[in-house]
């Protein structure tokens, strides 16, 4: 079973707190990078990169949650580390949290704290977790042609 890390800011503190209590009670390794107390002026890109440099050194053993107010700022911290793939959930289709693992191997999912409660969070983790990669060809060459770029 593969680690998983989880990071925040201020905005999605409470959420992960939530997560994390979940994810253990379900049985998995988890590694909380933060904010371990809340800190309204706390600045993400701080605790996001501890969770996406985990991710980036041993993407085949981790995963990561990363979340924020939107997900989005967060989302481009965690990118811009090689061998990291963030998708973004805010609301919406939940198709796109499939997408995501089957199509590109996502490895960290950012929530947008502010646009999804707890319950939605908890099915959506369930979902990704769950959804294995599909390893198609033409997957698998996309993949490696973003990582080209890093």
């Amino acid at each position: 079973m593969k680690q998983i890390y989880l990071a925040t800011d201020h905005a999605g503190f409470e959420l992960k707190n939530a997560l994390y209590a979940y994810l253990i009670e379900k049985g998995y390794e988890v590694i909380d990078r933060g904010a371990a107390t809340f800190e309204e002026g706390d600045d993400y890109p701080d605790l996001i990169k501890l969770a996406a440099a985990a991710v980036s050194e041993d993407p085949e053993q981790r995963m990561a949650i990363v979340l924020g107010g939107s997900g989005t700022g967060e989302a481009i911290v965690a990118n811009r580390f090689p061998r990291v793939r963030c998708v973004v959930y805010n609301g919406g289709p939940r198709e796109i949290i499939t997408l995501s693992r089957e199509h590109n191997d996502a490895n960290v999912l950012s929530f947008g704290a502010r646009f999804v409660d707890e319950a939605l969070a908890k099915a959506v983790v369930d979902q990704w977790l769950t959804t294995p990669f599909s390893g198609d060809e033409r997957h698998v060459r996309r993949i490696a042609k973003i990582e080209e770029l890093s």
